[in-house]
């Protein structure tokens, strides 16, 4: 990530996510703020983004693309409800971002059965690398 205006973006993206199902929970809005501090967003920066529209920016970097869809697939699991809105939005937004269906498939399989949502990051990464094969 270098720029602010692409830290932002991210951020906007998942804030827009986590309230797909019309609910903002907070363990969803923790986990934003989680990864807030991770771009060095500011506390005021970062609440302003709620009462901002988002305008997609194009992530040029596969594995910047794959990293956002990772965090809004924990977003999507993090407050303990599957939402379908959520389910079919993370697969649009994954088109969106050229990302291989299969891929995106089987990570969230993937994550469906792992006890905290979470998969390593080296078997996540591997799951995209095995389309281009």
């Amino acid at each position: 990530m270098n720029t602010e205006a692409e830290k932002r973006s991210l951020l906007l993206e998942m804030i827009t996510f986590s309230t797909v199902d019309g609910k903002l929970h907070k363990r969803e809005y923790d986990f934003l703020w989680l990864v807030a501090q991770e771009l060095n967003i500011d506390f005021d920066v970062f609440n302003d983004l709620f009462h901002q529209d988002h305008t997609k920016q194009i992530i040029k970097s596969e594995f910047q693309r794959i990293q956002q869809f990772y965090r809004l697939a924990l977003i999507m699991h993090c407050d303990g409800i599957l939402h379908e809105k959520e389910a079919k939005g993370i697969q649009q937004i994954a088109i969106e971002m050229g990302l291989n269906p299969g891929a995106v498939k089987r990570v969230l399989d993937l994550m469906k059965k792992a006890p905290n949502a979470m998969i390593d990051p080296k078997l996540l990464l591997r799951v995209f690398q095995e389309q281009h094969n």
